[in-house]
């Protein structure tokens, strides 16, 4: 990753608060693992809507980047299908359902150990010019 990213609050190694979460690609799909603790947490024992939304905007987005476009969100969906608990091992994945010219439609999931999906996204990335930056 560039030196510029490693401030960010998904990803970067530099973010004293951030989540440091890492990546692999699998099978056309991009995963990673993370397990929240109780300062990811909102109400007890149960990670925060917006920490699980933050993790699908990563693993969607991200995986565009990681081909090599220049990426960013331009739509999310976030669909909490039950409490995500913290102190378990998380497997976070996204992958590519279709693309039209500049922008990808993504979908993702957020998995407990025993398989059980906790949250859905869905999310429209754009690629964006890098000199537009």
């Amino acid at each position: 990753m560039e030196e510029r990213n490693q401030w960010c609050f998904a990803c970067g190694r530099l973010n004293p608060i951030g989540l440091k979460l890492t990546f692999r690609e699998e099978n056309n799909t991009y995963v990673t693992n993370f397990t929240a603790g109780p300062e990811h947490q909102g109400y007890d024992g149960i990670v925060h809507g917006g920490i699980v939304s933050t993790l699908l905007d990563e693993i969607m987005a991200r995986y565009i980047y990681a081909k090599g476009g220049n990426a960013v969100t331009a739509r999310l969906e976030v669909r909490y299908r039950q409490p995500t608990p913290i102190g378990q091992a998380l497997t976070v994945a996204g992958w590519i359902v279709a693309q039209r010219g500049r922008f990808y439609e993504m979908a993702g999931e957020v998995r407990l150990p025993d398989g059980t999906v906790t949250a859905e996204g869905k999310a429209l990335v754009a690629v964006v010019d890098q000199a537009k930056v």
